[in-house]
């Protein structure tokens, strides 16, 4: 069964497929890399416990930067977000992003998490 939230004409921000969460490609407010990724990396915790997963059932992420100069400066704020042990599979590009004050754009896959049994 596919599931849609957060739907519009256009998009889902969340599709979940055979305990498979797909999260829209995330943006963030701020005026450096390192506040947008902060930002982009708090509504995609927010969206993946919508969803039933979390940033340690991450699968694969996409990351979408406006200028590749700006690696290491988003580099600084993953490296500090993604659990140790859990580093997903990952690749980074420079884009044309929609608008011309965003700076990163991330997508992610996730596993949802397993039920605990009592």
């Amino acid at each position: 069964m596919i599931e849609r939230k957060h739907t519009n004409a256009r998009m889902s921000r969340i599709v979940t497929h055979n305990r498979t969460v797909y999260l829209c490609g995330q943006v963030g407010s701020g005026a450096s890399v390192t506040e947008q990724t902060r930002d982009c990396l708090a509504r995609v915790n927010a969206l993946l416990d919508e969803a039933g997963s979390s940033k340690a059932h991450i699968l694969q992420a996409t990351i979408w930067l406006a200028h590749m100069a700006d690696f290491d400066e988003m580099n600084k704020v993953w490296d500090a977000w993604v659990p140790k042990g859990h580093a997903p599979a990952r690749a980074c590009g420079e884009a044309r992003l929609a608008g011309s004050d965003l700076l990163v754009e991330i997508i992610v896959t996730a596993a949802i998490k397993e039920q605990e049994t009592l």
